[in-house]
């Protein structure tokens, strides 16, 4: 969605920032340092489930309750709230890309690529963050992915994208016996699915990995990998066959995005509330969500661009391509987010500050993998004592 649109929206106070329990003292001894400061070692986690939704800033989601309630009243009890989880650009496709890859964003991803143009070959790549300088929409190949990662360390992955190939003329989808897969614009042509139709709501700018040739490359591995919401359930009903990480993107309407839809339905955060009040509770019945599994819900970009975590403004190592990856300014806003786990005392809540690199760095520290791109900058923390509260 186009930040100036975001802007005309009304704003709602925040609520007053929640309290962490205070320093403790031993006698005499200096207190302590802040709980997300402090030595900390990651719960043994083993599936990692991340459901991204759409333009909503912290005000709109979780200040207003009555409008989403399952979200902002039952989930946030249940787990812990971020009141400092920052979005990292606008408009979409940026910050979809950098929660799977580090990559930061450039002009032809912060306008979500309404026409897909490769990066050329002659780009390189900038020290120390690793970031590919230039413009383009499709990475090369030699960019690696969450899913290269984990595929390298023989965890398994999944994105479920909600509605792909439900009309294959618009994403181009191959048929596979799990179902449609792979969606994705031709290299060079225009995105067709940036509006909705009634029966096909998928939007390729709401998802990642199909913008990296490390993915797309390789037919094979893509149709296994980047999936519809055919096989979800199924997939869920054994620990077996449950990814150790799964990406869940809902379509158009689903997530918030249009409003009203292009069924009718009413959109925004009414339909936020309904379908994570029939998604989330089938990931938390499962084995795998069971034995020791994270759900994290967030949304893409928030409605303004404030920032955190070593975002500024200005052309430099952590985003070479542009100087304010929000556009008027050098974040995406504060966007919240909810996480799920057993390991997560319920009613949790953090006012450390985190963005979408902190999300991908925990993933990747979850699972053992290094950092990519802006995840390894110093400012960017993973969540620790903070947010993972309970004793394991």
């Amino acid at each position: 969605m186009r930040f100036g649109n975001l802007l005309r929206r009304s704003w709602l106070a925040l609520p007053a920032a929640a309290v962490l329990p205070l320093t403790l003292f031993a006698g005499s001894a200096a207190p302590l340092a802040p709980a997300h400061q402090r030595a900390f070692s990651l719960p043994p986690i083993k599936h990692v489930w991340v459901i991204d939704l759409e333009n909503e800033g912290y005000a709109q989601s979780f200040g207003t309750p009555s409008a989403d309630p399952y979200l902002a009243v039952t989930l946030r009890h249940e787990g812990a709230l971020l009141t400092n989880y920052f979005a990292i650009g606008h408009d979409s496709a940026d910050n979809y890309i950098a929660q799977i890859s580090g990559q930061a964003p450039d002009t032809a991803t912060q306008n979500d690529c309404g026409v897909w143009t490769p990066f050329t070959p002659a780009n390189h790549i900038e020290p120390p963050y690793h970031q590919l300088v230039g413009n383009g929409c499709v990475y090369p190949a030699s960019i690696p992915t969450l899913g290269s990662q984990l595929s390298g360390a023989k965890l398994s992955w999944k994105a479920y994208l909600q509605d792909m190939g439900n009309d294959p003329a618009r994403d181009k989808t191959v048929q596979t016996p799990a179902g449609p897969a792979c969606g994705h614009p031709v290299t060079g042509a225009a995105d067709l699915t940036e509006g909705a139709e009634p029966a096909d709501q998928y939007a390729t700018r709401h998802e990642g990995f199909m913008y990296f040739k490390s993915v797309t490359g390789n037919q094979a591995y893509c149709d296994a990998h980047v999936l519809s919401f055919q096989p979800l359930l199924a997939d869920l009903s054994k620990e077996s066959s449950t990814p150790n990480f799964s990406w869940i993107s809902p379509n158009l309407c689903n997530d918030g995005h249009d409003a009203p839809c292009v069924t009718g339905d009413p959109g925004g955060l009414a339909e936020i509330n309904a379908f994570l009040t029939l998604w989330v509770p089938q990931i938390m019945a499962s084995p795998a969500y069971k034995d020791n599994g994270l759900i994290m819900i967030t949304f893409d970009e928030g409605s303004d661009s404030r920032a955190c975590c070593g975002e500024v403004t200005g052309v430099g190592p952590s985003h070479p391509n542009v100087a304010q990856p929000g556009m008027p300014g050098p974040g995406g806003g504060d966007v919240g987010m909810v996480l799920l786990s057993k390991f997560i005392r319920p009613g949790t809540v953090s006012t450390a500050d985190y963005n979408h690199y902190s999300a991908l760095r925990t993933i990747e520290d979850i699972f053992r993998l290094s950092h990519l791109g802006d995840a390894t900058m110093p400012q960017v923390k993973s969540f620790a004592a903070d947010v993972f509260t309970r004793a394991r």
